[in-house]
């Protein structure tokens, strides 16, 4: 693998980029700043910030690179979203794809997706607070909605790092 590319909208992503660079003595640059410093084709681990499903910059990064492995940073648990991250994105099966939990900060966001998480945070958040038997990650969730956060890890990684031999 030559690098570790990713796409980052509030940091948990880059957060999560830097530490598996560190981790696997890798480059580490977002989206844009790579196409100055790797070939076209250059083996990656690409890792990009998930909205509704879709994993950002991932049909740019697979145009142009040649994919190892994707992570998707969202809210939701590590290891959530498999069968519909692959789909909704078009990962090949031959792929790894892995999914982390980032964080979630309203203030860090702009236009349009500040406008969806806080309707997000409205609707979902008033759901999960009504409902009396939840589950630990949608305690989770709720506590992010509500008060916000990171949950970026190093110990998250550890399947990645697994795949990757480590």
């Amino acid at each position: 693998m030559n690098a570790i590319v990713y796409t980052s909208n509030t940091g948990f992503t880059a957060q999560y980029a830097e530490l598996l660079g560190e981790k696997l003595n890798l480059p580490v640059c977002s989206l844009d700043a790579a196409k100055g410093r790797l070939d076209a084709g250059a083996e990656i681990l690409y890792l990009g910030w998930l909205m509704a499903g879709r994993v950002k910059g991932y049909q740019q990064a697979a145009k142009r690179y040649k994919i190892a492995a994707v992570c998707g940073v969202g809210m939701g648990a590590g290891g959530s979203q498999i069968k519909e991250v692959r789909k909704g994105n078009a990962i090949p099966e031959n792929i790894p794809l892995f999914t982390l939990q980032g964080g979630f900060e309203l203030g860090k966001l702009h236009g349009i997706y500040k406008f969806m998480m806080n309707a997000m945070k409205r609707t979902v958040g008033k759901k999960l607070a009504e409902k009396p038997d939840k589950t630990a990650d949608e305690q989770d969730m709720l506590d992010l909605l509500l008060h916000g956060g990171s949950r970026v890890s190093g110990e998250n990684l550890r399947p990645i790092l697994e795949w990757c031999g480590k």
